[in-house]
């Protein structure tokens, strides 16, 4: 063991199986995140471009700032969720505290008051602004959530597909109907902000569901204080792991990012029916909750590193194949159930990738920090999607597109063909390449078997 000075195990009974109710509890909870975050990722670009008004390149730029300005806002809520010590746990009682304010954030971020263009550019930062840093006050404690659960690896994965199952049927959802909605209620400004208005106030209920259900079982017994952040920040950087899993995550939402932004521009302009979007948004979701679910038996074969590399490939052959014919509908259709079955083991065991970063981080530096650990993913999803958001609207501008028109200049239309195309071919490379430094699942059972030993001499 390398510089193991403290050590913290399981204080409480941790069962073999968690039960299927505490699992679908927890899984509530990403149900409501995604429902407001697939909204977010798929409509928001176009609702400030062509319903608000704002140009493509200012966008871009704002959701550029805000997520990297947010991103640093994760690091001091992942250490305010590790310095958290109530009876209720260190991550549950954030999602009490934080899921009333995260459904009325997204009811204010699609109101578009008419404050002019100066005023509509600043009323869109700040709001964007203020719904990332709520996302991260509890999606940061609610990932962490996993490690405190159970320190079992297969469970945990169990726990993450089924988190990711209940959280892509809410994509899907919220992908079907979000439009059809917006037009029941009139379209324009009041059909956005109605439509959203409901959304906000369904987000918390939901939430209350998995603050009800779940429990924390993983708690310190030789450190009792937090922490320090220096401390953590430090054994952060001497996590290896972790940092494999981080830029794998980024590459991930960068591309998820650029993808879902794009959907609405290529169905417009590429393929001429904007109507087609709900399909082309099926397409990158049903799939992904068939391979979530066929991922479980495959991790439990061969391993989630092996599974997810296996995905990555067949993600990349997917993404070729729309060089076939970029403007064949049913071609974009089997090639986007393809890349989406490929990324379908990255997205279900992502939680439980971080998790067992935990026990590494512990084993290696003698400090736990699930809060850090976790804020991680949520910086990694900022800076991933923040980058896919302004490379769609930087690249557009650049191309010169203009919202609203009903035919795009040439320029534009081989913008948003690159985006959609080329970008994420590359992307999945990269991912494909970052895996195979991962090695932490084999080295994983001596680590928990040697921390266990340490603990028992601690309290001997």
């Amino acid at each position: 063991m390398s510089n193991l000075a403290v050590t913290e195990i399981v204080t409480e009974e941790i069962p073999g199986k968690l039960s299927l109710k505490e699992r679908l509890g927890y899984a509530v909870g990403d149900l409501s995140t995604n429902i407001i975050w697939t909204a977010i990722t798929t409509f928001l670009t176009f609702f400030y471009t062509d319903i608000v008004g704002i140009s493509a390149g200012v966008v871009g730029t704002i959701f550029l700032l805000t997520r990297l300005l947010d991103g640093v806002v994760d690091i001091g809520i992942g250490a305010l969720v590790d310095r958290t010590n109530s009876k209720h746990g260190k991550a549950r009682p954030w999602i009490k505290w934080m899921a009333v304010p995260f459904g009325l954030s997204v009811m204010v971020l699609f109101t578009a008051p008419d404050l002019g263009n100066t005023g509509s550019i600043i009323y869109a930062a700040v709001t964007y602004f203020i719904v990332t840093v709520i996302y991260s006050a509890i999606n940061i404690p609610y990932a962490a959530l996993n490690s405190l659960m159970t320190q079992d690896s297969y469970q945990r994965s169990l726990l993450n597909i089924t988190r990711m199952t209940l959280s892509l049927l809410g994509g899907v959802t919220i992908s079907i109907i979000t439009m059809p909605v917006v037009n029941a209620f009139g379209g324009g400004k009041s059909g956005w902000a109605l439509t959203f208005g409901i959304i906000g106030i369904l987000s918390p209920l939901l939430y209350w569901i998995t603050y009800r259900t779940s429990k924390e079982r993983v708690k310190p017994v030789v450190v009792k204080k937090a922490i320090p952040l220096r401390k953590g920040v430090r054994a952060l950087g001497r996590n290896k792991y972790w940092l494999i899993v981080l830029m794998f995550n980024v590459f991930l939402f960068l591309s998820t990012g650029v993808s879902s932004a794009l959907n609405i521009y290529y169905a417009q302009y590429i393929l001429h029916n904007p109507a087609l979007v709900g399909s082309l948004s099926l397409a990158g979701l049903v799939p992904l909750i068939i391979g979530i679910v066929l991922s479980a038996p495959l991790i439990k074969r061969i391993g989630k590193r092996n599974t997810i590399l296996a995905g990555a490939i067949l993600s990349a052959v997917g993404s070729v194949m729309v060089f076939i014919d970029p403007t064949n509908f049913m071609l974009i259709m089997i090639s986007t159930v393809i890349k989406t079955l490929g990324v379908a083991p990255a997205v279900a065991t992502g939680s439980a990738l971080l998790a067992d970063t935990v026990e590494y981080g512990e084993w290696k530096t003698g400090a736990r920090t699930e809060g850090l650990i976790f804020s991680g993913a949520s910086l990694a999803s900022k800076i991933g999607s923040g980058l896919g958001g302004a490379m769609v609207g930087w690249v557009l501008s650049a191309g010169g597109y203009v919202g609203g028109l009903e035919t795009q200049p040439d320029s534009a239309i081989s913008a948003i063909k690159v985006l959609y195309i080329v970008v994420p071919l590359i992307l999945v490379i990269l991912q494909i390449l970052l895996m195979f430094f991962y090695s932490l699942e084999k080295k994983l059972p001596a680590i928990l078997k040697e921390l266990g030993q340490v603990a028992g001499k601690e309290n001997y």
